[in-house]
């Protein structure tokens, strides 16, 4: 919200406007089947209430943005962002569907559509306004483990049946400090018995101060190998405003150094051999490389030095869009691990077919992709940012299994 211009935000707060109103022309057809007149209006005087109350919050929040500090700025733009979701959405699903049934009206009586048309109009309102609460509720931390195999012949002996956890896009700054919450996904990663666990990025949604006390809480994730990570768009601080190059830099560093508290090696454009009986697999972790307007840190070329004659190479890269760019059909990469996309943190999964409005924007967006004997996995994520839910989207944690 601090980016957009003061008149960008009017222009929200006049559709919003003009969206209630809308929507309170059509309650009325439903407010007429009230017989107590005390209640109509209560129900009146709520609606506007909420529609004033609303208006006035993203004013007051824009004006005021720029002199909260960054931990309460982060939490009331997102607050404020589910709140506007959840309000904003049902009403033009009220809006629409009740606007048709009036005007394609051929089916009921006059008689009946006064009942069956306003019961669809409402109905149509409050389930997605429940569902969006299921969202923001309940399913943002409700953790799922997605089962993944990956086959290669050039996976040595040694590593067969090689289990290691991605997770990616956690976000730690949109937990608030519920530090009980992760250690349930925690507790789920190591009942999983990892070799090995990697973090492919955006462990912060910008500051260094959102990872006070998260270090208790990573101590525990236990690997028979190692643990290993990227970072991602987010852990650069490319989104703020900072005083001084110097205090970005500090911020950065920061957040570099968590890493080695929690015992995690952060591989930045660098590699890294992990070695079981003599075999030996390619660990490779690039800075984040994006397609614009996201940065270009990083090498592909310099972090592969070391590792070149190894025939099986794991490649870390938080953007997805970088295993199409320079991974696939022009490397040996046999497996990408990447994260970046959140499916959206919205989406529809029938059986084997899945669709989330981020597939526009991404070809890769989630799960297991197969090319030229060369496989890309996008991790779901496992926090949130900007919307706080998670609609047919949960958070992921992801088992991998490798298999020659």
């Amino acid at each position: 919200m601090r980016s957009y211009p003061f008149y960008i935000i009017l222009i929200l707060c006049l559709t919003i406007f003009l969206v209630d109103l809308f929507a309170f022309y059509w309650l009325q057809s439903i407010i007429l089947l009230i017989e107590n007149p005390n209640l109509k209006l209560a129900i009146n005087i709520l609606f506007w209430f909420f529609t004033i109350g609303l208006i006035t919050a993203i004013i007051v929040l824009k004006i005021r943005l720029d002199f909260v500090g960054s931990y309460r700025k982060q939490v009331l733009i997102s607050s404020l962002y589910g709140l506007t979701i959840s309000s904003f959405l049902p009403k033009i699903i009220f809006i629409l569907v009740i606007s048709v049934a009036y005007f394609t009206n051929y089916v009921f009586s006059k008689e009946e559509s006064l009942i069956i048309i306003p019961s669809i109009g409402l109905l149509s309102g409050f389930l997605p306004f429940f569902v969006i609460a299921y969202a923001v509720f309940k399913a943002v931390y409700r953790f799922k483990v997605h089962h993944v195999v990956v086959k290669s012949k050039l996976l040595p002996k040694e590593f067969n049946d090689l289990k290691i956890v991605q997770i990616s896009d956690i976000h730690l700054g949109s937990f608030n400090f519920r530090y009980p919450i992760l250690e349930r996904a925690v507790k789920m990663i190591n009942n999983l018995e990892a070799d090995l666990i990697f973090i492919t990025g955006d462990l912060v949604n910008n500051y260094a101060w959102e990872l006070r006390g998260w270090d208790v809480v990573f101590k525990q994730l236990s690997a028979k190998i190692g643990k290993y990570s990227v970072l991602g768009n987010h852990d650069y601080g490319d989104y703020c405003t900072w005083k001084t190059p110097k205090k970005k830099k500090a911020n950065f560093e920061l957040i570099k150094y968590f890493y080695q508290k929690i015992n995690f090696k952060l591989l930045m454009n660098e590699s890294d051999i992990i070695e079981i009986g003599g075999d030996k697999i390619g660990l490779v972790g690039v800075e984040n490389w994006g397609n614009p307007p996201f940065k270009q840190y990083g090498n592909l070329k310099k972090s592969v030095k070391g590792v070149q004659e190894i025939p099986f190479k794991i490649l870390m890269s938080h953007d997805p869009t970088h295993w199409s760019e320079e991974v696939v059909h022009k490397t040996d990469i046999v497996l990408t691990l990447s994260g970046h996309t959140h499916g959206m943190q919205a989406g529809i999964k029938l059986k084997n077919k899945q669709w989330s409005p981020i597939q526009y924007k991404y070809k890769h967006w989630a799960g297991l992709h197969a090319e030229n004997q060369q496989y890309l996995h996008v991790n779901r994520g496992l926090g949130w940012l900007g919307f706080p839910g998670r609609l047919g989207m949960r958070p992921e944690i992801t088992l991998i299994q490798l298999k020659n």
